[in-house]
C-alpha cells in the first residue's frame, strides 16, 4: 500500500501552489482544500511539502537502515 501525502484541511487555504508543483498531478483542489486523488502515482519528490506556505502538507516517510 502507498501512503499519501497527509493534508491538514484546516491549515489549507487552498492556494494551489502544491499541485502547480506536482509532476504526477496526484494533487487537486475541493472546494477550498487540495486533496490527494492519485497516491498511486505519487514519486514522494516533497515538491508540494517544500512549497506550502502554510505547512499543511507533509509527506510521512519511514527511513529504514540496511
Amino acid at each position: 500500500m502507498i501512503e499519501a501525502p497527509v493534508i491538514d484541511s484546516d491549515k489549507c487555504t487552498g492556494c494551489g501552489l502544491c499541485i502547480e508543483v506536482c509532476q504526477h498531478n496526484a494533487l487537486v483542489l475541493v472546494g477550498d482544500v487540495v486533496v490527494v486523488s492519485g497516491a498511486d502515482d505519487c514519486d514522494w519528490c516533497t515538491a508540494c511539502e517544500i512549497v506550502c506556505m502554510e505547512g499543511a502538507l507533509t509527506c510521512p516517510f519511514e527511513i529504514v537502515l540496511g
